[in-house]
Formats: structure tokens, C-alpha cells, sequence
């Protein structure tokens, strides 16, 4: 987050929902989704009110996508009210470090005990016969073993994939939508990163990413929480020439 966060809690925490999503590295790219006809906005008394509605709704929907509930509705008011004749109460350097500090903090306190619940599934998985567990912490296990090339750092490669949270739950899955994806290796999480490399084409893995070569404390989508370990079984088709 850079100058000025959220300009000052009002217009962009729609815009900053956005790129969150888009800036992170994802484990896949994004898939294309049918476009839904936008509906028409209620008019509360006048345009002007149905705007400053839909700043409150988006203001909270950001905040709410972070995990983060104990806001003053009363001090939110009091501070756009104050903005707006230039009496702010803090200057533009204290609302960053306010706003990044707190998020900070909170995101630590929400990631620690997912990270406690990932810790302790990765101790017991790694007795398992088959799992091999790198000096970075990440896990894997051969299912099927290919005799292509490797494919390095700097390869786009066409995988399939499934993910899913430790408890079972799925997250994003390319084989469920019978589609295979090609990305980047630079361009995904580290553990994904870190695996590609060390599978030849026509290989089939199962992955078990520690958080901290995930998300690390950030959320990813709705289901991804802060300090998530992450699951996939991954097969790696092809080196894309480029």
C-alpha cells in the first residue's frame, strides 16, 4: 500500500481489492468467467446518496475481505466529516503506518493459528512413507513419475492441478473444470516454484506447501485464509515453447 491507503477510507477500497487479487502470485492464472449483466443501482433519494452508500458498502466489504470487524463505525464518519473541512485528525504519513500496522497485526493474529494447524499436519505427514520433505519445508510425493526435461526458472509450463486446504476443502481445480492452464514459474507461489523444477514432464505430484511458500499471512480469495497450508496435486504436461 502506498501513498495515502485507501485515500483516506473512502474511494479505493474497491480499487484495492482488485489489485490485492491481481498482485499476489497465484498458483494458476485467472480463468475467464462469463460476464453477469450489472443490475441497476437502487436510487436511494438522489444519485449522490446511492454514491455515498455504495463508498460505505465498499469501504466495509474491503475490510471485512481482511478479516477485520472491530471498526468504529463512529470514528469512520467522523473522520470523513473531518477530511471533508481539512481537520484531520492524523496526517497522511500516521494513516499509513495506522492502517498498514494494524492490518499487519491483524493478519498475524488470524494467520497463527491456521499456521499452528498447518505445522502440525506437515510433522505427521512427513512420517508417511513416500513424502519427501525439502530443507525449505515443502513436501511432496511422487504419484507418477515422467522421463521428460525439467523445465527451469525462466519456462512457461501446461499443468492441471487441484487444490485444496488440509481439511479437504477445494479451493481451485483445473481438472474439475477440464481445462488445463499454462503459466509462468515466476509468476506462482514459491512452493509451486520450487516443485516444477524438480519434476520432469509427464510427472504427476502430490504437493503439501507449508503457508510461508504460499500466502504467507495474506488471504487468498474466500477460502485461502491467512497462514493456510496448501495442497495440490499437480501434473506437469508440457515445457511451453516460447
Amino acid at each position: 500500500m502506498k501513498k495515502y491507503v485507501l485515500l483516506a477510507l473512502a474511494v479505493l477500497p474497491a480499487t484495492a481489492m482488485l489489485a490485492q487479487s491481481t498482485a499476489k502470485k497465484k498458483p494458476v492464472a485467472a480463468t475467464k468467467k462469463t460476464a453477469t449483466p450489472v443490475k441497476s443501482v437502487p436510487v436511494l433519494k438522489n444519485a449522490a446518496d446511492s454514491f455515498s452508500y455504495a463508498i460505505g458498502l465498499s469501504i466495509a466489504s474491503f475490510y471485512k475481505a481482511q478479516g477485520i470487524s472491530n471498526i468504529n463505525d463512529n470514528l469512520v464518519v467522523k473522520a470523513l466529516a473531518d477530511s471533508k473541512v481539512d481537520k484531520a485528525l492524523l496526517n497522511e504519513q500516521q494513516v499509513n503506518n495506522c492502517i498498514v500496522g494494524y492490518m499487519q497485526k491483524t493478519r498475524s493474529e488470524n494467520a497463527s493459528p491456521n499456521k499452528k494447524a498447518g505445522q502440525a499436519f506437515l510433522a505427521e505427514n512427513k512420517k508417511k512413507p513416500g513424502i519427501v520433505t525439502l530443507a525449505s519445508g515443502l513436501q511432496y510425493q511422487v504419484i507418477k513419475e515422467g522421463n521428460g526435461p525439467k523445465p527451469s526458472i525462466d519456462d512457461q509450463v501446461k499443468v492441471h492441478y487441484h487444490g485444496t486446504l488440509i481439511d479437504g476443502t477445494v479451493f481451485d481445480s483445473s481438472v474439475e473444470r477440464g481445462q488445463p492452464i499454462t503459466l509462468g514459474l515466476k509468476n506462482v507461489i514459491p512452493g509451486w516454484t520450487e516443485a516444477l523444477q524438480l519434476m520432469p514432464v509427464g510427472s504427476k505430484w502430490k504437493l503439501f506447501i507449508p503457508s510461508d511458500l504460499a500466502y504467507g499471512d495474506n488471504p487468498a480469495g474466500p477460502t485461502i485464509k491467512e497462514g493456510s497450508t496448501l495442497i495440490f496435486d499437480v501434473e506437469l504436461l508440457e515445457i511451453v515453447k516460447q
